[in-house]
């Protein structure tokens, strides 16, 4: 009695009667894939050897990317089949499987193959030493290629028209414009505290101006002058897409015009010029404290009020309520009058304005006496 022949995955045929079959279709199997398994090992060393990195080296002078440099066609590279055959025999006396067999003659990469035939320093003592790329010299720099841009050179066409703007304002309002500065793309105007209403009215509503937004006003302490605040306005024209800043003085007892007249933005901003530094505005509709308590003792961005304060506020349990009481220190505070050396030994840093730009701050006008 025969067995049946039976066909598995890998699909040769086995059985009692056919072993010797068997083992004639396993081997032309193996031999089969050792064969593919040649081919595709040679094609890519020889592709790597015909790239144009080693074509280079060779001194080729075919460098031309739109004509790369000839690479056979797979089908032109054969290796003999007694190769093939050779090992397939030597695979199947070892007695391993067909899958070790195949996989042990997979290609390998290019990388971990190259490894092995890297040149190796030698060990011999008359050998030199190879170069240490760290210690080796660099080429010589030439001229830089980059043009050299110093950034103030985008402000000289502005700077230009700047100064003409501003004297154009100077001509217009003599009476009330002190001078003008430019500093980059800025032109501030000094004028006096008298002559604030006028310039504001001037650059809002003249066709050459039209500053109609006013963006922000502040003010800076000065305590060694004798008008020891600067006011700023600073206004914004939409149409021509510019900005100006106007400068005033003023002291604790030297009010400055109001604008609210004129900038309906400017109430609150003069609220808080009055709360932080004490300005006082005349014609202002409604001007109290906007950022600290009505009782607030001192304004609070003056250069001679103390960081810590003068009072606390704490929530007492037993009133139910809040409750400002004075401010406890183991130091005393140290009072410093307008004018003292409190902030002399701070210094006067480094102030990289250009010299032609340096003008002195206009002087106040001289107060004059009433006739009796």
């Amino acid at each position: 009695m025969t067995r049946k022949r039976r066909t598995n995955a890998t699909g040769w045929k086995g059985g009692m009667s056919g072993k010797m079959d068997g083992e004639g279709e396993e081997r032309k199997e193996i031999e089969a894939r050792l064969h593919f398994a040649g081919i595709t090992r040679l094609r890519l060393a020889l592709c790597l050897l015909r790239s144009p990195r080693h074509v280079m080296a060779a001194g080729s002078t075919n460098l031309d990317p739109h004509n790369p440099p000839y690479v056979p066609p797979p089908s032109a590279i054969a290796l003999p089949s007694t190769m093939a055959s050779a090992r397939s025999l030597m695979r199947l006396g070892s007695g391993r499987s067909v899958v070790s067999a195949t996989r042990s003659m997979a290609p390998r990469a290019f990388s971990s193959s190259s490894l092995q035939y890297a040149p190796k320093a030698s060990t011999e003592p008359g050998a030199p030493e190879p170069e240490n790329m760290r210690q080796a010299q660099r080429p010589p720099q030439g001229p830089l290629r980059a043009p050299v841009i110093n950034p103030t050179d985008k402000y000289q066409g502005k700077a230009d028209s700047l100064h003409n703007y501003g004297q154009y304002i100077m001509s217009c309002l003599p009476k009330y414009v002190q001078q003008f500065t430019v500093w980059k793309d800025e032109l501030t105007v000094y004028t006096a505290p008298k002559g604030v209403v006028p310039l504001m009215s001037f650059l809002k509503n003249h066709t050459s101006a039209e500053f109609t937004t006013i963006a922000d006003i502040t003010a800076v302490d000065y305590p060694t002058r004798e008008q020891r605040f600067e006011v700023v306005y600073n206004l914004l024209s939409v149409r021509y897409n510019s900005r100006i800043r106007v400068k005033t003085y003023a002291d604790e007892a030297t009010p400055v015009p109001s604008v609210t007249g004129l900038f309906e933005g400017a109430l609150w901003y003069e609220r808080e010029v009055y709360d932080m530094f004490g300005v006082f505005f005349t014609g202002h509709p409604d001007l109290r404290r906007i950022m600290t308590d009505y009782g607030f003792d001192g304004h609070p961005l003056r250069k001679d009020f103390p960081l810590t304060g003068y009072t606390e506020l704490r929530y007492d349990e037993e009133k139910k309520r809040i409750v400002i009481e004075p401010l406890e220190l183991t130091q005393a505070f140290r009072n410093f009058e307008s004018g003292s050396t409190a902030w002399e030994p701070v210094g006067p840093g480094s102030d990289r304005t250009p010299e032609s730009f340096k003008l002195p701050t206009p002087k106040p006008e001289e107060k004059q006496e009433e006739k009796k």
